[in-house]
């Protein structure tokens, strides 16, 4: 089984005034330092248990790759440590390691001696690895000629012939078509049953809360959260709106679960709730029953427009639905500072049994990255049960009328 250890890592660039400095440190060793330090990432320290997925996300800048790229060795750290035990394969780059000139049979070769294969041992593996890269008769012309997908295509079929201890994968695989990305994740996913240990680099929500049970945010070269993938999403959601002089903050609900709120705090929600078609307010429904889902908002300042949208999420924090005023044509303008508003969406709960969440927001505009005045994720949460429909599987309710004939 595969471990990661990664301890107080950090990496910094050296930074020079200009060449000449660069030049006077070398020639002149006994000299002051003539250069600063550009730290690219800090403090870093986390570790991936045997058979755990882990997935790291962040803004564009935050550092990921540099990471990834010391914890596989290819590059060194400033300071700190990373020891991996298993059997490690890495798709990082892509195409890292292709020779543009060579074949892909050729680069297959020579990947997988770096991988720790023999030559026969590549040779056996070679039909599969054609067959899951599915490039035709381009295995044997040169890699140049490859597209950017048929490149991942080849690559992750190496890196992934035999099932590593540890798999390493950066955000090479969104660059490959959308039938091959399924293909690659259902071969994650299957050697995730079997114990590998999984850390994931990805800008997709859905892959991260599907595949992994835990995730790390970095900002600004360091570790900003560490939690359940759903908690640490809704905050990067957050960050990714954090501008407007806004406030992001945690809370810790009764259930325990981490919720997140963000926003400039001009416009607040002061009650939200699920009833039924009674006016009761209801934690349990039913299948396909009728809900009304109740918000009520309040405007601390004076606001120009208001549009409230709301995103239901299954129990892993993807979403099943969502929507706004915006949307819907039902958008207010100049509203006045202590204005109250009582928003009633109804709707028929037409999906599977589960827990779900649903969550709120308050802006201007068409989404909450424009103006955002509040966002509250997890700001109701219910329940579905099947009380009187026909046995079904799946997230969505769509009963089908069949006819037959003979």
């Amino acid at each position: 089984m595969g471990t990661i250890s990664v301890s107080n890592l950090g990496k910094a660039y050296k930074q020079y005034p200009h060449r000449w400095s660069r030049l006077a440190e070398w020639i002149l060793p006994g000299s002051k330092p003539r250069h600063t330090l550009k730290w690219v990432l800090q403090d870093i320290s986390f570790t991936v248990n045997p058979g755990e997925a882990v997935g790291i996300i962040g803004m564009n800048g935050a550092g990921k790759s540099t990471l990834l790229k010391m914890i596989t060795g290819t590059t060194q750290p400033t300071t700190g440590s990373v020891r991996m035990t298993g059997r490690v394969a890495a798709l990082l780059e892509l195409g890292m390691g292709f020779h543009p000139d060579f074949t892909g049979r050729q680069n297959v070769f020579m990947a997988g001696q770096l991988l720790g294969y023999s030559v026969a041992e590549i040779e056996l593996l070679m039909p599969e690895i054609e067959a899951f890269a599915e490039i035709g008769d381009y295995i044997d012309q040169p890699v140049r000629v490859y597209s950017s997908g048929m490149q991942v295509r080849l690559a992750f079929s190496v890196a992934t012939a035999r099932r590593p201890d540890v798999l390493i994968v950066d955000e090479a695989l969104s660059v490959g078509d959308v039938y091959f990305q399924h293909k690659s994740f259902e071969r994650i996913r299957q050697f995730r049953t079997e114990g590998t240990t999984l850390l994931i680099v990805s800008h997709d929500k859905q892959a991260i809360q599907s595949i992994c049970d835990r995730a790390i945010l970095l900002n600004g070269g360091r570790l900003a959260m560490e939690g359940e993938p759903e908690a640490v999403m809704d905050y990067y959601n957050a960050l990714l709106a954090d501008h407007q002089n806004q406030v992001v903050k945690q809370e810790t609900r009764e259930d325990g679960k981490l919720r997140t709120i963000s926003g400039t705090g001009e416009a607040t929600i002061s009650d939200a709730w699920i009833a039924d078609v009674n006016g009761q307010r209801v934690e349990v429904v039913g299948v396909g029953q009728r809900v009304t889902l109740g918000v009520t908002a309040h405007c601390r300042s004076e606001l120009p427009e208001l549009v409230i949208g709301y995103m239901i999420k299954d129990r892993l924090g993807q979403p099943v639905f969502g929507t706004n005023t915006h949307h819907l044509n039902h958008k207010l303008h100049r509203l006045a500072a202590g204005t109250n508003i009582q928003f009633e969406f109804s709707f028929d709960v037409n999906i599977g049994p589960g827990t779900y969440s649903v969550a709120l927001a308050l802006h201007a505009e068409q989404t909450h990255l424009g103006k955002n005045y509040e966002w509250r994720d997890l700001a109701v949460m219910f329940n579905v049960v099947n009380i009187n429909k026909s046995e079904f599987v799946g997230l969505a309710w769509i009963p089908p009328d069949v006819r037959c004939s003979a």
